[in-house]
């Protein structure tokens, strides 16, 4: 399949270019074993649907423990024989930089296959897209530029500490961003030199499949990347138990990942790095600047992405002396921020990914209306045959209230308020999670005593969700243990190796 003869621009471009986006046409639905493209064993499928419009866009492969046997076998085999795991890092960075390139010449076909897959609006997958680009050659970058050490002996010494690779790396990736998540795991994984099985979501599969041919055309080679569609108690729980799987790395909700550690117990004690389920607090203290731009980005914050999100900003917390104008802000923003057709690059929100996530959020609305929260915009669904749900603003939320406590993944707002430092940062520790915080003031030495008493794994001053491929990500608490991005993150996927040579005198 090759990209769109014109650069798509339009509303009626995309929906072209989804037209020819067939099975018939070459759309890749099998999984991605030893270097080929297979049914699964047992000839099992999944439908992958069209959350905007209800239409099924494809069957696909769905893979369980004998597919994922298969596919360990060819990993292990992979490591063992060496054509990736001791490749000099300077030609595995070339490879990586050519699947890159690769992904920025199907960027939107791409891209597409996201909005298609999970209902996000293309513009959004667009800027995915750029993110999951910008990761592959950031880690591809690092990969000779990390230096083993000599340790501090006597003469009678050598003693070196050598970086190897863990082995077989299974990634276990969500389907709110999926090319975005699936290259934060498998651009550092691949770079340390492990051999690396991909299990997408169930709901979007189809990108990473789109991927997979592009990894091969790249030069990965055989074994080194494979990926199994399938369902998360089925294959996703015969790699999380496999004894030849050596790392676990998982995005996804903390239910599934405390499950995912009891597996790595109960087989091999492999590595696991998780990057769980978040209910971020937005902090606004009266001494921030300019109310209007501070209600924006408190809006953006957590409908973007229609608010399925880890680190929306779900809980705004706002000082009560500015608390009324500016909730009445954040409305007036959230105005503009209503769901269309994710096809339409003037669409700031799409639909939600499935029957099964949008009637959770329409439950927790509902919740919190019986439970005395003031609604004060939303609150039902759109009419029409797609899962949209408008941006939903509840205030007078306290922490008693599920809707103020237990993650949505929907575009719910939680306002609070308070009246002092002190409040702020008791309201926002009080939380199973710590994935990441907001912290809005002009006061330095407020914003230095407040972001060191958030329990959080990464805290934005004065913006949301800032940050590069520089700054590692990750969470505390229930929020998980991993950190993505970042020359720490292609550190997790390698082992110290401690040599002691002893010298003759």
């Amino acid at each position: 399949m090759t990209e769109h003869h014109r650069l798509p621009r339009t509303r009626d471009d995309w929906q072209a270019l989804a037209a020819e986006l067939t099975v018939e046409r070459g759309l890749e639905t099998r999984a991605y074993i030893d270097d080929a493209f297979v049914e699964a064993q047992r000839g099992a499928t999944l439908a992958t649907v069209n959350p905007a419009t209800g239409e099924i866009l494809a069957e696909v492969a769905s893979c369980d423990a004998a597919d994922a046997e298969v596919a360990v076998a060819a990993a292990r085999a992979a490591v063992d024989g060496g054509a990736w795991s001791r490749l000099a890092p300077g030609r595995r960075k070339a490879v990586l930089l050519k699947l890159a390139d690769l992904m920025a010449a199907h960027k939107h076909e791409l891209a597409l296959l996201d909005t298609l897959d999970m209902g996000k609006p293309i513009s959004s997958a667009l800027g995915d897209l750029a993110g999951a680009i910008g990761c592959l050659r950031y880690q591809a970058e690092c990969i000779d530029k990390l230096y083993g050490e000599v340790a501090p002996t006597g003469e009678e010494a050598l003693a070196l500490v050598l970086r190897e690779p863990l082995g077989v790396v299974a990634c276990i990736v969500p389907w709110n961003f999926p090319l975005m998540m699936t290259a934060w795991k498998i651009a550092p994984a691949l770079a340390a030199g492990n051999s690396v099985i991909l299990k997408p979501s169930e709901k979007s599969p189809l990108s990473a499949l789109r991927l997979a041919s592009l990894a091969r055309e790249a030069g990965l080679p055989r074994g080194v990347f494979q990926v199994l569609p399938g369902f998360g108690h089925t294959v996703g729980k015969a790699l999380a138990l496999s004894m030849e799987v050596d790392c676990l790395a998982f995005t996804g909700s903390t239910g599934v990942g405390k499950q995912l550690m009891q597996y790595a117990g109960q087989s091999n004690l492999k590595k696991v790095y998780l990057e769980c389920g978040g209910k971020s607090p937005n902090i606004v203290f009266a001494d921030c600047k300019d109310l209007d731009r501070v209600a924006k980005h408190a809006a953006a914050a957590i409908f973007h992405n229609q608010g399925e999100v880890c680190i929306a900003g779900s809980r705004l917390l706002v000082e009560n002396s500015i608390r009324e104008a500016f909730v009445d802000k954040v409305l007036a923003a959230a105005e503009a921020m209503q769901p269309g057709d994710p096809l339409d690059p003037a669409s700031f929100m799409g639909a939600m990914v499935d029957r099964a996530q949008y009637e959770r959020v329409l439950d927790f609305i509902r919740c919190g209306v019986e439970e005395g929260a003031t609604l004060r915009a939303g609150g039902e669904a759109l009419e029409g045959p797609g899962l949209f749900i408008p941006p939903t603003v509840f205030d007078g939320v306290t922490e008693r209230m599920a809707i103020g406590r237990e993650e949505i993944f929907g575009p719910v707002l939680a306002v609070f308020g308070f009246d002092s430092e002190e409040e702020a940062v008791r309201l926002a520790n009080d939380s199973d999670y710590g994935l990441a915080a907001g912290l809005w003031s002009q006061d330095i030495d407020r914003i230095m005593r407040v972001t060191r008493r958030l329990r959080s794994g990464q805290v934005f001053v004065n913006n949301w969700a800032g940050g590069d491929q520089t700054m590692p990500f990750g969470g505390v608490k229930q929020s998980g243990n991993g950190r993505d991005k970042s020359h720490h993150s292609l550190e997790e996927y390698s082992d110290l190796k401690s040599v002691w040579m002893s010298l003759s005198p």
